[in-house]
């Protein structure tokens, strides 16, 4: 493999996983090419490849791109990712999410890219009817940005089925942690995810953390979701890559660890973290939160070959919580 071919585009690659995706695939030779509109990625973020800046939704300059690089596969994040913003704002996730997705990959079709890592999500499912949850779960989303996600699934087969494009769809749980050497971590405006949640209140940057639910069926009466750190979702994005490489039918596939924690257990792990309190106002729940999500990640183990190294909460927690310290003594 040349030079050339070793570009890989990652769309989105400004962002919180794309930025850990793009550390992952430099480490294993390929050069990662962030293209990103910043609406929400982060300059600083970029350190392994190069920034092309652009949108989605702009063939032109997606054209552009492509053909300056001429990369053999696309590595697709960019997408909105706001559940709640979602529902009150469907044309934007539609627009941005799936017709965004369909320019870019009619671009890829038109310039012969036949290989496409997709950042799908859990959300596609919806209300779990069986935990934990395999990738032959049915589907029935419970808001605009899962069904987009689903949205785009359906697009990718298709495409496969009409064009040979050749698709790994990586259904993610929650994402979690930052890269243990502190060079990228996870910074959302507005944040809405409880790790980082959790550490602003202990950093005393938000006066407290909500509870949404302390009545659930749960040991502890808080929903327990399955928390995947960030750094093993990158690995997975390349073992994906090397499966498709090496002729890989498309395929959808979880990416969780099979364990849930609770909330409750996310503020105490932050505690010890931090070494002090953190401040909690008990609400209701929140409409269409389960109780319990855990990924049932089978597929992921035996065809792409992929464990999760870091499983434990505290070292989760631990690495996010350096990396948003060492941010506030920047200032």
């Amino acid at each position: 493999m040349n030079s050339i071919q070793k570009n890989i585009l990652v769309t989105g690659g400004a962002g919180y996983i794309g930025s850990h995706a793009c550390k992952a695939l430099a480490l294993s030779g390929y050069t990662p090419i962030s293209y990103d509109n910043m609406v929400y990625g982060h300059t600083r973020a970029v350190k392994w490849g190069l920034l092309e800046k652009g949108d989605i939704l702009d063939r032109d300059r997606l054209n552009e791109v492509i053909l300056k690089y001429k990369p053999a596969a696309v590595v697709h994040f960019a997408a909105y990712a706001y559940v709640g913003e979602s529902v009150e704002n469907p044309g934007k996730y539609y627009r941005n999410n799936v017709a965004g997705t369909l320019t870019l990959v009619e671009a890829v079709r038109d310039h012969g890219i036949d290989k496409i890592i997709f950042s799908s999500t859990c959300a596609v499912y919806g209300n779990p009817k069986s935990i934990p949850l395999a990738e032959d779960h049915p589907q029935s989303p419970v808001s605009p940005y899962g069904a987009s996600k689903q949205m785009i699934e359906r697009i990718l087969s298709d495409f496969d089925h009409a064009h040979g494009i050749r698709t790994v769809s990586l259904r993610y749980f929650n994402a979690a942690g930052a890269d243990p050497e502190g060079e990228a971590g996870e910074d959302h405006n507005p944040e809405t995810h409880l790790i980082p949640l959790v550490i602003q209140a202990a950093l005393g940057r938000r006066s407290h953390v909500e509870i949404y639910g302390t009545d659930y069926p749960t040991a502890d009466g808080t929903a327990i979701r399955d928390y995947i750190h960030v750094t093993d979702l990158a690995d997975a994005h390349v073992k994906a890559l090397s499966y498709l490489e090496a002729r890989g039918a498309s395929t959808e596939i979880n990416l969780g660890v099979g364990a849930g924690y609770s909330v409750r257990e996310v503020i105490a792990a932050v505690e010890r973290a931090a070494g002090r309190p953190v401040p909690v106002r008990s609400g209701p729940r929140r409409a269409g939160d389960p109780p319990i999500l855990t990924a049932d990640s089978t597929r992921a183990s035996s065809l792409l070959n992929w464990q999760p190294r870091y499983t434990d909460l505290d070292y989760i927690v631990e690495t996010a919580w350096k990396w948003h310290l060492a941010q506030a003594k920047r200032g």
